[in-house]
């Protein structure tokens, strides 16, 4: 089992950055494959990005983020990152981290078996 707290979140304004960190307790980190959701008010949660288990050579972006997002992790410090550039208003949204050990990489929300409380970003433009 594990556990996944998200920082990192805030306000920002539109064309800025920033970078939310999801940090795992638990052992084997680097067996899980970890993605990237969000959920804006009055919105379903979508998919944002994924990582691959192990090394993490295997990414995946949402068409809305590519170019703009992107997603790592440091198997040595337990944590997935996700650095957000060029930020639109619409990218407002709770963020969310989430954890699978059952699929090499996942983007939809059924593939993940563990996530965190999220942490909020906003966008003013």
């Amino acid at each position: 089992q594990v556990q996944l707290v998200e920082s990192g979140g805030g306000l920002v304004q539109a064309g800025g950055s920033l970078r939310l960190s999801c940090a795992a307790s638990g052992r084997a980190f680097s067996s899980y494959a970890m993605g990237w959701f969000r959920q804006a008010p009055g919105k379903e949660r979508e998919f944002v990005a994924a990582i691959g288990w192990g090394g993490g050579s295997t990414t995946d972006y949402a068409v809305s983020v590519k170019g703009r997002f992107t997603i790592s992790r440091d198997n040595a410090k337990n944590t997935v990152y996700l650095q957000m550039n060029s930020l639109k208003t619409e990218d407002t949204a709770d963020y969310h981290c989430e954890a699978t050990r059952t699929y090499a990489i996942a983007i939809v929300r059924s593939g993940y078996d563990y996530w965190g409380q999220g942490t909020q970003v906003t966008v003013s433009s």
